[in-house]
């Protein structure tokens, strides 16, 4: 008997009938003799249908607070109607608020983090063949406040109930079989992986690629939680995420991921002294705005250019905020372009080869394609590029990776 955390989608759980289908799923797990605890999400469309109400009643004056209290009684129906489900097929089931299982988190409305989770209420109900179905994104702070994990956290708490109570195996059941290669609706030819290391799918959900959270891979890595991305609607394997072996066939590429939710500002003449990377970006740090890509230019004439990325959605934020302060860092002009993406390739094998940068930088360059930023780490190169170009280079990318060979 193994203990399993299963998490449902928007999609899995996007109507009765498909609640009804993913009770039926949960009972053949139980009819196996394994204890089961569900975390779940809102139905599909509903938390943007909540934000949409929440946007038009407060316009620029809404609450963090209030917003998250709105936002978290979407997973709130979902755990009741799916414990109806599993009541009405004969399979005891329960479910539980994240005050009601005490998830503590910080005290960040909107992005906050996991501090701690009681297991008791949990244990309780397995040791009684209860099956828990667990409200996904939410959490609780010191003040007993509802606090959320940010869009994509069901993953998280999902992976963080399984670490806590030393599952055996944490399920991402989603509406796709496995992680692929790449984005299966650009490159027709891409394959599902039979497995993936922890560090790469950190990668690649961090760069772009939408079957997992970047914080549930991070949770589920350094309490080294075995996490499978499995279809709810068809049989199959999925894919293991887990820890890299030796006996492992580590390809020189496992994946390429792309983001085309990117902007570029560029903060032009200012003085080449120490410190002025801080004084740029600290303001905009202060704003809760994440910094990805970082480019400062050699100093001419004691002045420098400096550019960086962010998300698309920050992009007006941070311009208005660097505007402001122009004058304070004595810079010539303040400009940015949101028409850009980024690509990236993902994976160990670049540990224990040469010229993969220089592979990727001459594929795109026989695409016509330029190149804008370049960020390196041990196991990924991205590149940020024209939006316009995004498909045409994950595409020659693929090709030239030979990814479409790797085997299933």
């Amino acid at each position: 008997m193994a203990l399993i955390v299963q998490k449902y989608g928007g999609t899995s759980v996007g109507g009765v009938d498909r609640i009804r289908g993913v009770a039926q799923r949960v009972k053949s797990y139980v009819d196996q003799g394994h204890q089961v605890v569900v975390v779940v999400s809102a139905m599909s469309g509903e938390t943007n249908r909540l934000v949409s109400m929440g946007r038009d009643i407060s316009g620029d004056y809404g609450s963090a607070r209030e917003m998250d209290v709105l936002t978290a009684s979407g997973e709130q129906v979902t755990t009741s109607l799916l414990s109806l489900g599993l009541l009405s097929i004969g399979v005891q089931a329960k479910s539980f608020l994240a005050d009601q299982i005490s998830i503590k988190t910080d005290n960040v409305h909107g992005k906050a983090r996991i501090q701690e989770i009681d297991t008791d209420a949990l244990r309780a109900e397995l040791d009684m063949g209860c099956v828990p179905i667990v409200a996904g994104f939410q959490g609780v702070n010191a003040l007993g406040e509802i606090t959320t994990l940010g869009r994509g956290g069901s993953d998280t708490s999902a992976v963080a109930l399984a670490a806590a109570l030393k599952a055996d195996e944490c399920e991402i059941c989603t509406d796709v079989d496995g992680v692929y290669t790449t984005d299966p609706r650009i490159v027709e030819s891409a394959r599902r992986l039979t497995h993936i290391t922890f560090e790469e799918m950190l990668e690649l959900a961090s760069l772009g690629s939408k079957v997992l959270h970047p914080r549930s891979v991070e949770f589920a890595g350094r309490y080294r939680v075995p996490l499978r991305v499995m279809s709810t609607f068809q049989d199959g394997p999925g894919t293991l995420i887990t820890t890299e072996k030796d006996d492992m066939e580590q390809p020189l590429v496992s994946g390429i991921a792309h983001a085309t939710d990117e902007a570029k500002i560029t903060v032009a003449g200012v003085p080449d002294l120490p410190g002025i990377a801080s004084k740029i970006l600290g303001p905009v740090g202060a704003a809760n705005i994440e910094v990805d890509m970082i480019l400062q230019n050699t100093g001419a004439d004691g002045l420098t250019d400096f550019t960086f990325t962010v998300k698309r959605q920050d992009y007006d934020a941070a311009q208005k905020i660097l505007k402001g302060i122009s004058k304070d860092i004595n810079a010539r002009e303040i400009s940015g372009d949101n028409a850009i993406a980024k690509v990236s390739i993902v994976g160990v094998g670049m540990r224990s080869h040469a010229g993969v940068a220089t592979k990727m930088f001459d594929c795109l360059a026989s695409e016509n394609i330029n190149i804008q930023m370049i960020s390196t780490s041990e196991i990924k190169i991205s590149v940020v590029i024209a939006e316009r170009y995004v498909e045409l280079a994950v595409r020659a990318l693929h090709n030239v990776f030979e990814l479409q060979n790797l085997p299933e």
